[in-house]
């Protein structure tokens, strides 16, 4: 690839009605900036938090979106109103999300660094440093499947090339050879930091080769240059030949941040920048070439200004969001159509092994499913560390079912942009422990989309993981972390005990139309049972109960069943009663099926889980039921868990922290009033 030396040599005789639009685009986005800037530090400010502006950058959307279809999706920065525009979003819409006004894009969910319109083409802005890039990768893997031709374009400031989900989403793009542009809008400064203190190399597209897809460095203040380049690069990638990472070089006119005085920068950086500022070196190069007089540039500008002066009426004009609807839209409503998909298999029933129910699970739903793709470590070609997925890219293609780099971040991202662009990605994470390296992706990514959209747009996507204690594993591999995720709100919750289980639940997660997070265990893998196959989805959030009880209820979930029905039958020896009931759904919880079991054991309540017993979910069941009973019956409930401590690998020192039959026998019979009391 190369790229226009110049932006006098870019201009030519016949683009006077195109530099004319370009140049007018660049103004408006300055003075969106501006208005931004003095709307957010007047007195009283008009505008509330910080306002990250993005003057000196503004040759850079205005350039790549004259390159592009107008399909083809965009992904920003906090910094990213420009691209916003450029998208085509409106100044009203724009200015109106920045001023968090009902008028604005989102409503005032967003704001100045998270608005976002996916069914527009705007994916979106991130507030998250180097997020986008593996939802771009999502967003071109979505393209791909559609074979819709479109590239996606994914802009990021230089400082985002020292995260670890930029890594990870360029080694996922080249891997995959994703139809992906990656724009590095590089103005020297990672927020206060001058970037020539955190990189040892001159140009950041120099990283380009290191994963093996092409980069260029360019004059980012000169928005045909820029233009031309990504045409190229956009080309290149419709053609199959991959990712291309190119890195503009442009000014930062202004601080990092609407408050933010620029103490630490030196003035002579500063006046280097104005001296670079894009509307002034365009507009000589056009004055130049006799494309335009100063005249008519002013005569523009005066245009421009007008016309943000009534959008700013407007917005200010308009009524702030109406809190009645400040909690709508979390999740989808619980009776949203949830049907099997397309052709079906019918049904059938054997004994099957947890593993073999997951298997058939993720077939049919490939089957029925045409928008599903299957992938993660290691999960096409072998099947799965498990093999949950053995045999099914044979089955269903190598496009469908394919394996990733060791990259959480870019696989979960990617399910996000996926998943946003129509996809039903579900994706592997070999251990639970292991998403801890990229929650980003699913609390900050995938649980905000339906919410900050206003129910738009949402990010239906699976993810399997498995956690819990089994002989030999390090602490690293043995967490139960259910409650750390089900205290997000805008995440599905669910742990399968048993094979039927394992089977339905992943066919009702596939259905549901919110990101759903499917707790299975190694523990269980092995275990068998009797397994009905069909195609019938099952409500979201039907707890089971599995024995009915009169003298008290074990509420459990996960490994914890087998423990709590053994416990149950040897307390039926000593002439008690105890049920138990499997949540299997954390979110949503069965409140319905809660509130009758423990009613019918008198408000006795034993709730055992595996995981450690501080900020565990026993705690929220213990507090729901007081809520739900306000005191009739009383509630009598303990909690059985494993203590606060790191999980050892010896399994002797495992059986001794992990609740047992004997330690649920013991705590039930402290549950139980004296016999004169039971007479």
């Amino acid at each position: 690839m190369t790229a226009s030396a110049s932006g006098t040599s870019a201009i030519k005789n016949g683009d006077r009605s195109a530099c004319i639009a370009l140049m007018r685009e660049m103004l408006l986005i300055r003075e969106l900036e501006q208005r931004s800037l003095d709307l957010s530090t007047a007195i009283p400010p008009q505008i509330v938090g910080s306002v990250h502006l993005c003057a000196g950058q503004e040759a850079v959307p205005v350039g790549a979106l004259a390159a592009l279809g107008k399909n083809d999706q965009v992904i920003a920065t906090y910094r990213g109103h420009g691209w916003a525009l450029a998208s085509g979003l409106s100044v009203v819409e724009v200015l109106g999300e920045i001023c968090h006004k009902s008028i604005g894009i989102n409503g005032g969910r967003g704001g100045s660094a998270y608005m976002m319109a996916p069914e527009r083409r705007f994916v979106g802005e991130n507030s998250i440093v180097g997020a986008g890039l593996p939802i771009a990768c999502g967003v071109a893997m979505a393209n791909l499947a559609h074979d819709n031709g479109q590239v996606v374009i994914v802009s990021l400031g230089e400082g985002a090339f020292n995260q670890g989900s930029t890594h990870e989403g360029l080694a996922f793009a080249a891997a995959r050879s994703l139809p992906v542009l990656i724009v590095c809008e590089n103005n020297r400064w990672s927020e206060l930091t001058p970037s020539s203190q955190t990189f040892k190399i001159d140009r950041v597209a120099q990283r380009a080769n290191g994963y093996g897809m092409q980069g260029v460095t360019i004059d980012g203040t000169d928005p045909l240059i820029v233009r031309d380049t990504v045409r190229q690069a956009a080309d290149r990638a419709r053609q199959g030949n991959g990712p291309v990472l190119i890195e503009c070089r442009v000014p930062r006119l202004w601080g990092h941040y609407n408050r933010d005085i620029e103490h630490y920068r030196p003035k002579e950086d500063r006046e280097e920048a104005r001296a670079r500022d894009p509307l002034l070196t365009f507009s000589e190069k056009m004055i130049a070439a006799g494309l335009a007089s100063r005249e008519e540039l002013n005569e523009l500008a005066a245009s421009v200004k007008a016309e943000m002066d009534e959008a700013q009426a407007k917005v200010l004009d308009s009524p702030a969001p109406d809190p009645a609807n400040a909690a709508k839209h979390v999740w989808a409503a619980l009776d949203a159509q949830m049907s099997p998909g397309g052709k079906t298999k019918g049904v059938e029933e054997k004994t099957s092994s947890y593993i073999q129910a997951i298997n058939e699970a993720l077939s049919r739903e490939l089957a029925a499913r045409p928008e599903v793709l299957l992938y993660g470590e290691d999960v096409g070609f072998a099947g799965g560390i498990f093999g949950a997925s053995r045999g099914l890219q044979k089955i269903y293609g190598a496009e469908r079912v394919f394996d990733t780099p060791i990259s959480e971040s870019a696989i979960l991202g990617s399910a996000v942009g996926a998943a946003v662009m129509g996809m039903k990605p579900i994706v592997e994470i070999m251990w639970a422990d292991f998403m801890l390296v990229a929650l980003d992706q699913i609390i900050n990514q995938a649980a905000n989309v339906r919410y900050i959209t206003g129910g738009r747009s949402c990010a239906p996507m699976v993810v399997r993981t498995q956690q819990g204690a089994t002989p030999g594993s390090c602490a690293q591999h043995s967490q139960s972390l259910e409650a750390l995720l089900a205290h997000i709100p805008g995440l599905r919750i669910a742990i399968p005990s048993t094979p039927q289980d394992a089977y339905d639940i992943l066919r009702t997660a596939t259905a549901t139309p919110d990101p759903c997070i499917v707790f299975e265990s190694r523990a269980l893998y092995q275990t068998t049972g009797a397994v009905r196959y069909t195609d019938e989805i099952e409500p979201i959030g039907k707890s089971r109960l599995h024995k009915p009880g009169r003298d008290a209820m074990i509420i459990t979930w996960g490994t914890m069943l087998s423990v709590a029905l053994e416990a149950a039958a040897k307390l039926s020896e000593e002439d008690l009663d105890v049920g138990v009931l499997d949540l299997r759904w954390l979110c949503p919880l069965d409140t319905r099926g809660l509130r009758a079991a423990v009613k019918s054991a008198g408000g006795r309540v034993l709730v055992l889980h595996e995981a450690n017993q501080t900020g565990g979910f026993g705690a929220e069941i213990i507090a729901r039921l007081h809520e739900l009973f306000d005191g009739d019956p009383p509630i009598s409930a303990v909690r059985l868990a494993t203590p606060d401590v790191r999980m050892p690998a010896a399994p002797i020192l495992q059986r001794a922290l992990l609740p047992t039959v004997d330690k649920v026998i013991a705590e039930v019979r402290q549950l139980m009033p004296v016999k004169e009391e039971r007479a």
